[in-house]
């Protein structure tokens, strides 16, 4: 019998802290996951041979342990996560593009993809950029334009990255950009897993005439092997009421606009 998309939810959602407690604890033990998710052990069993065969973890007897690709978590699995917070960033975020005609870029990550869904509505946009998925979704939106980089696909991130999609997104003029980053520290600056995928989002980020990162609590004091940027390269920050305050003040103290979203 096909799964009912109730189950397929949830098993999204129990998958998506799986790979986080793969990446937390360096492996993971099928018993201990089925007392914490309240499923049968042969259900996680299927959880992880599901994750297995996507390259995100290797099984062995009794549970898991992380292969290297699990260390960054597929925009697919992100999107299940902090829903609520998620859900505030992006509304809060997508308020502050102004009324009539805009020229909107977007660079990868779960919470850009959220913000485009609350943008779709809108008929006088023009969206730049180099997410496959955003691409998709917003293509659908039949008074909406959308002008996609080329690229080599990542897996990751459905992001275009490389020589190509750089070249592309640098013949852009971009009103205002939305930066997802999976780390943001004062010193260390806006930084993603991929150096490849960080110096394509560099490019859009320059194109713009203002750049809105938004970036969740747990994103903050994060310095990963991609730099995208300094944090002086952001006009606005959009994030959640758990974000560190003395980093919220630096930002400040640098002429940087600081929101916070609260969830519904």
């Amino acid at each position: 019998m096909p799964s009912r998309p109730a189950d397929a939810a949830l098993r999204g959602e129990r998958m998506a802290s799986i790979l986080v407690e793969l990446r937390k604890h360096g492996e993971v033990h099928v018993t201990e996951l089925a007392e914490t998710f309240g499923v049968s052990q042969a259900t996680l069993r299927r959880d992880l041979a599901i994750l297995e065969d996507q390259g995100l973890c290797k099984r062995r007897y009794g549970g898991a342990v992380p292969t290297d690709s699990s260390t960054e978590l597929p925009v697919a699995y992100r999107d299940r996560r902090s829903k609520a917070e998620k859900r505030a960033v992006a509304e809060t975020a997508a308020k502050l593009l102004p009324r009539g005609p805009q020229t909107v870029g977007f660079t990868g990550g779960s919470t850009t993809s959220e913000i485009a869904r609350v943008l779709s509505s809108r008929v006088d946009l023009v969206v730049v950029t180099n997410a496959l998925n955003i691409a998709a979704e917003m293509a659908a939106k039949p008074r909406i334009r959308v002008v996609v980089s080329g690229g080599v696909a990542r897996s990751q991130s459905t992001e275009l990255v490389g020589p190509w999609a750089e070249a592309a997104l640098a013949q852009a003029t971009i009103g205002t950009a939305y930066v997802g980053v999976d780390g943001l520290d004062i010193d260390g600056g806006l930084t993603t897993h991929d150096p490849v995928e960080a110096r394509t989002n560099a490019v859009l980020l320059e194109q713009a005439g203002r750049v809105i990162v938004v970036a969740d609590a747990s994103k903050f004091g994060r310095v990963l092997p991609g730099r995208i940027g300094g944090v002086q390269a952001a006009d606005v920050v959009v994030t959640d009421s758990g974000a560190d305050p003395t980093v919220l003040e630096d930002l400040r103290a640098r002429g940087i606009q600081v929101v916070i979203a609260s969830p519904a």
